[in-house]
C-alpha cells in the first residue's frame, strides 16, 4: 500500500468517526492543484540531464500554502500527494493561518555536485515561480535540502518578483531565516513527550527512549530529551544502531557522529539494528526517520509503551491497528513533528514585519503552540474515546472543514 493510500485510510477513518457526507469527504480530500515540471539541466560534464518537478497544492481554505520541498530519488506524485495532505491536518492541528503543500525533485543530492544541485534547483523555480509565493505557497527544507537550497529559491524567486523574503523558509539566518529553525522539529518532539509523560502523570526524567533515526531531527530530538533527564538508551541511523541499557552520552555521541558520519562504533555501547530498536521494552520509542518503518511484519514486536511520530508516516494503517490492540499509545506525525511548520510560520511572520525575534522568544512560543495543540488533541480524544491519531484528524478535518464552509465555493 503506498502513502497516499495510507494517508486516505487515517482521513477516512476520522471522516467517518466525524459523520463527513460523501460530497465533503471528496472536496476536502482532493488537491488543489498538481504541478509535474521538467527540469533539464546541463551537468558538469557537459552532459544536459532531464529530472522531473513536483509540485501539489492540497488545500488553501484557511490560507497560503506550506509545504516542504525534498529531493530524493523516489520521489514521485504518489508520495508528494500524500505529504501534502499531512501538511494540511498538521497546519490545521497546530492552528496556524495555512494550508497544506508539498514538493520535491526525483534526483539524489549525494550524487551531484554544489553547482548541479544549485541549477537544478534554480531551473525548478523557474518553472514553478508563478504558483509560489508569500501569499500563495510557501516551500520549506524536508529531506534532501536545507537551508543553502532555501537561499537560492529565494534568489531565483526574487530575479521574478522582488525583494521577497517570507517566500521560502528555513532560510539561513544571515539571509533573513529564523533563529530556531533548524532545531525546531527536534525540539517540538521534545515538548511532545514532555506534555505526555505529563498526561501519564510520570515525570520525563528516567524515561526510556529508542531513538530511530539520527539526522536532524532525531539529533536534536535526543539532545533536548537528554538535557530534560529522560535517558536515550539506543540510537540508529541509515548505518546501524547502538545501545546502552544505562543511558547513551548524547553530547559525545553527537560529537561522534559529527565527525565520523555515523553512530555505530560509539565506545561504551553495545551494536544494535534497526529492527531490534523498535522491538527494545522502553516507555517512549520514536521513529525520526522514513515512512513506513512500522508495519504489520513488525508491529506484533514492538514492545514500546508509547510511540511519537517524528517522522511523516512512519506507521502503517495495519500496524496502527496492532498498536490500539496492545494499547501503546501513538501520538501522530501531524502532531509531533509539526514543531518545524509552526517555527517557518515564525519565520514567514518575521519576513512579512521585516522584523527579528530573539531565540528565546521563537522557543517559547514554539513551546505554546506546541503544548496548546498537544492538550487540545488529548481532549478531542477523551471526549471522542477515539485515540490520538484519528483526535487529531477530527481536530484537523474540522478546522478545515469549518473554513471550507464559511469561505464558501
Amino acid at each position: 500500500m503506498s502513502a497516499a493510500d495510507d494517508a486516505q485510510r487515517y482521513f477516512d477513518h476520522a471522516a467517518e468517526v466525524m459523520g463527513l457526507s460523501a460530497n465533503m469527504r471528496k472536496l476536502l480530500s482532493t488537491p488543489l492543484r498538481e504541478v509535474r515540471v521538467q527540469v533539464a539541466v546541463e551537468m558538469d560534464d557537459g552532459q544536459v540531464q532531464t529530472y522531473i518537478g513536483y509540485r501539489i497544492q492540497h488545500d488553501k481554505a484557511r490560507g497560503p500554502m506550506k509545504g516542504g520541498l525534498r529531493f530524493h530519488p523516489e520521489v514521485d506524485t504518489g508520495e508528494v500527494f500524500a505529504l501534502a495532505s499531512l501538511m494540511t491536518w498538521k497546519t490545521a492541528v497546530v492552528n496556524l493561518p495555512y494550508g497544506g503543500a508539498k514538493g520535491g525533485i526525483a534526483i539524489d543530492p549525494k550524487k551531484l555536485s554544489q553547482g548541479e544541485l544549485e541549477r537544478i534547483t534554480r531551473k525548478f523555480v523557474d518553472e514553478i515561480h508563478d504558483v509560489i509565493g508569500p501569499d500563495k505557497d510557501i516551500p520549506a527544507p524536508d529531506m534532501g535540502t536545507n537551508a543553502q537550497v532555501m537561499a537560492w529559491i529565494m534568489n531565483q524567486y526574487e530575479k521574478y518578483h522582488g525583494f521577497s523574503p517570507a517566500c521560502v523558509t528555513g532560510k539561513p539566518v544571515d539571509l533573513h531565516g529564523a533563529e530556531g529553525r533548524e532545531e525546531a522539529t527536534g525540539r517540538g518532539v521534545g515538548i511532545i513527550a514532555r506534555c505526555l509523560a505529563g498526561r501519564l502523570k510520570k515525570p520525563i526524567t528516567g524515561m526510556t527512549v529508542a531513538l530511530q533515526g539520527f539526522g536532524n531531527v532525531g539529533s536534536f530530538c535526543a539532545r533536548f530529551l537528554h538535557e530534560m533527564g529522560a535517558k536515550v538508551v539506543a540510537v540508529s541511523d541509515a548505518f546501524g544502531g547502538v545501545r546502552n541499557r544505562n543511558g547513551l552520552n548524547i553530547p559525545k555521541l553527537l560529537e561522534y557522529s559529527a565527525t565520523n558520519g555515523k553512530v555505530s562504533g560509539f565506545p561504551e555501547s553495545d551494536e544494535i539494528s534497526n529492527p531490534e530498536l523498535l522491538a527494545l521494552d522502553v516507555d517512549i520509542l520514536i521513529p525520526a526517520a522514513l515512512g513506513g518503518v512500522l508495519h504489520k511484519g513488525n508491529a506484533a514486536d514492538v514492545r514500546a509503551k508509547a510511540i511519537i511520530e517524528a517522522a511523516n508516516g512512519p506507521t502503517t494503517p495495519e500496524a496502527d491497528e496492532i498498536f490500539e490492540k496492545k494499547e501503546i499509545i501513538v501520538v501522530p506525525d501531524i502532531l509531533a513533528n509539526a514543531g518545524g511548520v509552526t517555527v517557518s510560520y515564525f519565520e514567514w511572520v518575521q519576513n512579512r514585519q521585516y522584523f527579528k525575534w530573539k531565540l528565546d522568544q521563537v522557543r517559547e512560543q514554539l513551546e505554546n503552540v506546541m503544548s496548546e495543540s498537544f492538550d487540545r488533541v488529548w481532549s478531542v480524544a477523551e471526549e471522542k474515546k477515539v485515540h490520538l491519531r484519528t483526535a487529531a484528524y477530527i481536530l484537523g478535518i474540522g478546522r478545515v472543514g469549518r473554513a471550507t464552509v464559511t469561505g464558501g465555493i
